[in-house]
């Protein structure tokens, strides 16, 4: 079936964390203490910001970034990338004298993956400026999660009119108050413990991700699909993309299939069209 017409929200705008990803690849993740050679590298972006910003342009929505990059190499290298998939970068700052976020990422042959982040420009982001920018989005749907701190976060989702995505990662207690607020709440498993959420029976407003297993929500399961996993570096961020996009739980989790078919986070993020030829080769019955 064509699933591309129940596209609701195409007007986004993505309040979030834009790194370069220095990537590592190899048999098995190191332990602590050890090393492990034999590995290959490749540097790629990423940021959780600019990978659902990028996502949502790749399915086919007109996305604006609201967050900061450094006046650094990588800073320039990352406004270029955003801005040739068409992602509207009039709200991206330059912070003088700040290096970029970089995301220090390892990934086995399985593609699991572990990551160190240290956010730079990141934490240069202020409340005031997303208000901002809020208010000149008018109705446009946002997404946002927590690389850029919660303040940011909560300006945001303060200030918006139109249906709001939270992705309250990485875990900060406080994100709960704001929950309420939130149109969609998508969280993993261990988020959803942390926050005090009954993964097997999520609350109407949110959003529980099972990994190989798919995806919950109050009202509905949906299995997941079967792809080559390369790395799921950025999986989770094209779900929540697709979800505020479309609303629509079997599409989030063909997206985020889709995304772990090449290395980094944007490697193979997906068209609406790649969505729809997976869920016509491998369809999904909703459960529950």
């Amino acid at each position: 079936m064509e699933r591309a017409a129940v596209r609701e929200r195409e007007r986004l705008v993505v309040v979030g964390s834009a790194n370069v990803d220095l990537v590592w690849r190899g048999r098995a993740l190191p332990r602590p203490g050890e090393t492990v050679t034999d590995g290959t590298f490749v540097r790629v972006f990423g940021g959780k910001g600019a990978n659902q910003a990028c996502a949502a342009a790749r399915l086919g929505a007109s996305v604006m970034l609201v967050g900061c990059v450094g006046d650094d190499d990588h800073g320039i290298a990352v406004r270029a990338d955003l801005e040739a998939v068409g992602v509207d970068c009039t709200r991206l700052l330059s912070a003088a004298g700040t290096p970029t976020g970089v995301a220090l990422i390892t990934v086995d042959d399985r593609g699991e993956n572990s990551i160190a982040v240290a956010p730079g420009a990141n934490r240069a982001l202020e409340p005031a400026f997303v208000r901002d920018a809020m208010v000149a989005a008018g109705d446009a749907a946002l997404l946002t999660s927590l690389e850029i701190g919660l303040d940011n976060a909560a300006a945001a989702i303060e200030t918006a009119t139109g249906p709001i995505t939270f992705n309250p990662a990485p875990f900060d207690a406080d994100a709960a108050r704001w929950f309420d607020r939130c149109t969609t709440v998508v969280v993993n498993e261990i988020e959803a413990s942390a926050y005090g959420i009954d993964p097997a029976e999520p609350p109407a407003n949110v959003v529980v991700t099972l990994g190989a297993r798919g995806a919950r929500s109050a009202q509905t399961e949906i299995d997941a699909f079967a792809v080559d996993v390369v790395d799921t570096t950025g999986a989770g961020d094209a779900f929540c993309t697709a979800i505020a996009v479309t609303n629509d739980l079997a599409i989030a989790c063909a997206a985020g299939a889709l995304a772990c078919r090449a290395l980094g986070a944007r490697g193979s993020q997906a068209t609406m069209a790649d969505v729809d030829a997976l869920l016509r080769e491998q369809p999904r019955s909703p459960r529950r």
